[in-house]
């Protein structure tokens, strides 16, 4: 089963942290994830820039309308994400358990990737 992680950050919080503590979580999960690519269960992500230079794209009245920024307005944004294959749920969320941004105070949102059409 393919699962994807959606990582959530507090942009505030993250950007009170002084450069070389982002720098370490970064380098941190880089290498977490080096090593879930070795084994195996890490298949693709990426980080996200500043959700400042997001856009959302939604309909009204029939017609698109893009609103700059994120569409629900909360106190923590998409930072970025990745997709594993695991066996189950209770295997990726150990996986997840032990994610560098996790301890580093961000949050990880556990989705399965469904495959096909909606059921």
């Amino acid at each position: 089963m393919r699962y994807m992680l959606l990582i959530y950050r507090d942009e505030k919080l993250w950007e009170e942290m002084s450069a070389q503590q982002r720098v370490a979580a970064y380098q941190e999960t880089v290498d977490f994830t080096e090593g879930l690519r070795k084994s195996g269960v890490y298949q693709g992500g990426a980080p996200l820039e500043h959700v400042s230079t997001a856009t959302t794209v939604r309909m009204k009245q029939g017609k698109p309308v893009m609103t700059d920024g994120p569409f629900a307005e909360t106190k923590e944004a998409l930072g970025g994400y990745g997709i594993v294959e695991a066996k189950d749920l209770d295997e990726v969320l150990s996986i997840v358990a032990r994610h560098p941004l996790v301890r580093a105070g961000l949050s990880i949102e556990v989705r399965p990737i469904r495959e096909g059409p909606p059921q």
